[in-house]
């Protein structure tokens, strides 16, 4: 499995608009064939901090998911809600398979 989690510091005052646009951003890509998850998590000490957590059957899904039209608006959405530039790390996922 192809996984990347990105590391996201949002504005404070962005926040709230920042989840609901990952909320859309996550509905579509869970629908994308070659997506096994697509997380969304919120630091509990730190409501500024987030993790998303994409795992991918191939390396080649994940680079269609950055095509996709929802990502693309995703992006642009957010852009100005990042307190710092978005830091994604790949993993090889190994389990679940």
């Amino acid at each position: 499995m192809y996984t990347t989690v990105v590391y996201v510091s949002v504005k404070l005052e962005s926040v709230d608009a920042f989840i609901a646009a990952s909320e859309h951003n996550h509905k579509a890509s869970i629908q994308e064939p070659e997506n096994r998850r697509f997380d969304i998590l919120q630091d509990a000490t730190d409501s500024t901090q987030f993790i998303l957590y994409e795992a991918y059957t191939s390396e080649t899904g994940a680079a269609s998911h950055k095509k996709t039209a929802h990502y693309l608006a995703w992006r642009e959405r957010v852009a100005d809600m990042m307190a710092a530039p978005r830091k994604g790390v790949v993993y090889h996922g190994h389990f679940p398979q």
